[in-house]
């Protein structure tokens, strides 16, 4: 890889991105020399230092460490997140650095392996996870790249000297999946999203679109059946649909039984991986399963009992129907749902598996733009719980809009019980709610509450 690059020293500019520390230790891995800025110190940023990258806090000009100052050996990458009037950012653009996006360098890894990318308005990261995880767990092994820190391995990032396979998350988010080039590409799904950069459902549409025909002769689409958008795959390259009851890879006989769900997967010729077993048994991972096991057998290498045992054994990534609490009195899950659809899915999932217990969902909106664009669907999606408590606006990279807060939302929730409060009164809310079964659900900071409500909820003796 250091040959395609040419460059000795790479220079992260948002280094405390879990997008961005699989390519810093990726970059370790390759024998460079790393360093990057963050905003702030955290776990994972203090991680990365113990790991070898030279990390700053100081976006100045001057605090850009001495090595990474010679624009002939250095590269460097930085996230759509940083602003453009970042001082650091400034100081290279204008002395001759090359600076590039990190969904370049993610570009650059997919040109040089077979890359499995997996986009999608959700499920991304799950079935990217999976399939990261099938491959490396079988002993097929791949380099992989995700938006998540997977459980089995408490990292976002596998590393394999050997392998052939990259497994990238490939994010729709400001198009950065438009450089790359997949050898299997997945579509899990292309509900609207990111309309604050698309403009349009149309132009979401088009984009995804864009992405398939950047797929190498001789690999392979794998869409989810009944989407909006029409692939355009070169020639040479094979599409497959997939569902969780038809399509070229589908499942039957699924069996849900003692909190367990198991299926059989079926092949485009008819045969069949029978008796997987979820590691994580809620039904919409049933597809998302269904989408991973079909990329990994189209390398060629997987049999089916690498399968049943990668998926037994597969825990997930952190926050993605995460459990915090599981007592024979509660149950606390939490989810990084930020999309009505996901949302949705979600909460169904948990209905399902605790059928005649009541949920409490505490949800935080994530962005001003998508609350505005999906007020209604989020409160279709949230009156499918028995009791909902919602938080202000997760403004992430936004400023406010004018008439936009949570309460567009929360009027329109039919739910028996709703509750609107700041996220200051939310450990105290939950305290007081004598809940069975709660869902934490968005993309911003609520995370945060989770050691502290899953505290007191012990403490009730449950």
């Amino acid at each position: 890889m250091t040959n395609d690059i040419n460059f000795k020293n790479l220079y992260f500019v948002g280094a405390g991105g879990i997008g961005m520390a699989a390519l810093e230790r990726y970059f370790l891995s390759q024998g460079c020399n790393v360093g990057g800025y963050d905003r702030t110190p955290t776990d994972l940023t203090a991680k990365l230092a113990d790991e070898g990258v030279t990390m700053s806090f100081d976006e100045s000009a001057e605090a850009i460490p001495e090595a990474f100052r010679n624009p002939a050996d250095t590269l460097v990458v930085y996230t759509p997140a940083v602003p453009a009037s970042h001082a650091g950012l400034q100081y290279f653009r204008k002395n001759g650095f090359k600076v590039i996006k990190r969904a370049e360098l993610l570009g650059l890894i997919t040109r040089r392996s077979k890359g499995l990318c997996f986009a999608g308005t959700h499920g991304k990261t799950t079935t990217s996870s999976m399939a990261a995880h099938i491959l490396h767990d079988s002993g097929i092994g791949c380099n992989a790249f995700l938006g998540g820190i997977l459980r089995n391995y408490g990292t976002n990032f596998l590393l394999s000297a050997q392998s052939p396979y990259s497994v990238i998350e490939a994010d729709e988010y400001d198009r950065s999946f438009h450089h790359l080039t997949p050898h299997i590409a997945v579509i899990t799904a292309t509900d609207p999203d990111h309309l604050d950069i698309y403009g349009t459902e149309e132009a979401y549409l088009e984009s995804f679109a864009k992405f398939t025909e950047l797929i190498q002769p001789g690999g392979a689409l794998i869409i989810h059946e009944g989407l909006k958008m029409k692939p355009r795959t070169a020639k040479g390259v094979t599409v497959y649909s997939y569902a969780r009851d038809h399509g070229d890879f589908h499942a039957e006989n699924i069996s849900h039984a003692n909190h367990t769900i198991t299926f059989d997967l079926v092949l485009p010729d008819n045969t069949r991986f029978t008796g997987i077993e979820l590691g994580v048994p809620v039904e919409v991972n049933i597809e998302n399963a269904i989408a991973a096991l079909a990329a990994t057998y189209l390398t060629g290498e997987l049999d089916v009992e690498g399968a049943r045992k990668a998926m037994t054994s597969f825990q997930g990534p952190k926050r993605r129907f995460e459990f915090w609490l599981k007592t024979p009195e509660r149950v606390i899950i939490d989810d990084y749902a930020h999309h009505p659809d996901e949302l949705k899915a979600s909460i169904s999932s948990i209905k399902k598996l605790y059928p005649d217990r009541k949920l409490t969902v505490a949800f935080q909106p994530h962005l001003y733009s998508r609350t505005r664009d999906f007020a209604r669907e989020f409160a279709e999606a949230l009156s499918l719980a028995d009791d909902v408590i919602l938080l202000d606006i997760y403004p992430a990279r936004e400023e406010p809009i004018e008439g936009v807060t949570s309460e567009i939302i929360y009027d329109k929730i039919t739910s028996a019980t709703k509750t609107l409060i700041s996220k200051d009164f939310l450990i105290e809310t939950i305290k007081n709610r004598n809940f069975e079964i709660l869902l934490t659900a968005g993309a911003g900071d609520i995370c945060n509450f989770l050691p502290q409500i899953t505290e007191n909820a012990k403490s009730k003796h449950c």
